[in-house]
């Protein structure tokens, strides 16, 4: 008989780098619909340490990479093995893993995601499964977005679903197909912005709405070719160290009128994405920014739902869970129409 239960542990580290996420999850799938329970879920934040090697890691030689990938899947077996401690874990089929992403360039077929090294199996004596980016850009696909499949299985009542996390992206379906991509950098700008005033993040968009709003860095921000091309189409940090962080440093502005700007124009982008009256699905910690949702809905006539801090915060966990059974099953787990690669495929590393 096919197995129809899964007991699993995703894990993902976002581009906001706030830490690992980690969700112990029950997936069950019946009458041809996945269900599932997050049993228990909780972010482990990153030390300075590491959040700076993080953010220069796109600086490194191969060799200082191939060193620090060995360290990252050493942090990450350490953390998982203290979650599965704490929370009394036993009896799992999986631990389903994201990595870090580095480097992405798609258009030069690269991308690399750190802690996916086969030692990272031996270390948690568990099965591992991950490196889910690769494949998919070898078959000259973006290699991202993957979590969309997730949406269409777990969240289809929604018309769209929206994360806001280092970078927001959206997914939808469209003439059934699942069409998803990048729309524009958010909390990896904010957050930036905000640690140069001595805070880890924006709380709830406060500093953004006593800021004032630059209308001449708004309009370059808002007419950056990326935002004229049509999806698959994915982003990545170096554009943003590249583009956007030198086009702001250009205007002797206040932080907070930065600020105040970026995040109107983060809410600009976002609002042109959606048909009227739509209901949106808002996970990741972008949710929490009641300025940036208020700008949001302000421009648009839609319907945005914010769901258990839960899910909120433990979606992208979730659902790269939710891919390794996918590949535990050996079914499609990541969609042409989502990243534009050759075909539909089952991607992921299985270590054991």
């Amino acid at each position: 008989m096919e197995k129809t239960s899964y007991h699993i542990i995703g894990v993902m580290s976002g581009t906001s780098l706030d830490g690992i996420d980690l969700a112990e999850i029950k997936f069950n799938f019946a009458a041809g619909k996945w269900a599932f329970e997050i049993l228990h879920a909780e972010t482990v934040p990153y030390l300075d340490i590491w959040k700076n090697d993080l953010k220069k890691a796109i600086t490194y030689s191969q060799t200082k990479l191939e060193s620090l990938d060995f360290k990252y899947t050493e942090l990450l077996a350490k953390v998982i093995l203290k979650f599965i401690w704490k929370h009394r874990i036993s009896e799992l089929d999986a631990i389903c893993s994201h990595g870090h992403t580095i480097l992405h360039r798609p258009e030069k077929g690269f991308t690399l995601q750190i802690g996916n090294l086969p030692k990272l199996a031996k270390l948690v004596g568990q099965t591992v499964v991950c490196d889910f980016r690769v494949q998919d850009v070898a078959l000259c696909g973006q290699g991202a977005p993957l979590v969309p499949i997730g949406d269409r299985l777990l969240f289809s009542q929604y018309n769209y679903c929206l994360n806001l996390g280092g970078f927001a992206n959206c997914s939808f379906e469209q003439n059934e197909k699942r069409i998803a991509y990048d729309i524009c950098p958010v909390n990896i700008v904010l957050n930036h912005y905000s640690e140069l005033l001595g805070r880890k993040y924006d709380d709830s968009g406060n500093l953004a709405a006593s800021g004032a709003l630059n209308n001449g860095l708004l309009a370059q921000l808002n007419s950056l070719d990326y935002y004229s091309k049509e999806p698959p189409k994915s982003l990545g940090f170096e554009w943003v160290r590249s583009i956007i962080f030198p086009m702001i440093e250009t205007f002797d502005i206040p932080i907070i009128d930065i600020l105040r700007t970026y995040t109107e124009h983060v809410a600009m982008q976002l609002s042109s994405q959606f048909a009227k009256n739509s209901n949106i699905l808002v996970t990741g910690g972008g949710a929490y920014n009641s300025f940036l949702i208020q700008r949001m809905e302000s421009l648009a006539d839609l319907q945005v739902i914010i769901p258990s801090s839960e899910i909120v915060e433990f979606k992208e966990a979730l659902i790269f869970g939710l891919l390794g059974v996918l590949k535990l099953r050996g079914e499609i787990n990541t969609l042409a129409s989502v990243t534009g690669a050759k075909r539909d495929h089952s991607t992921g590393k299985i270590f054991t």
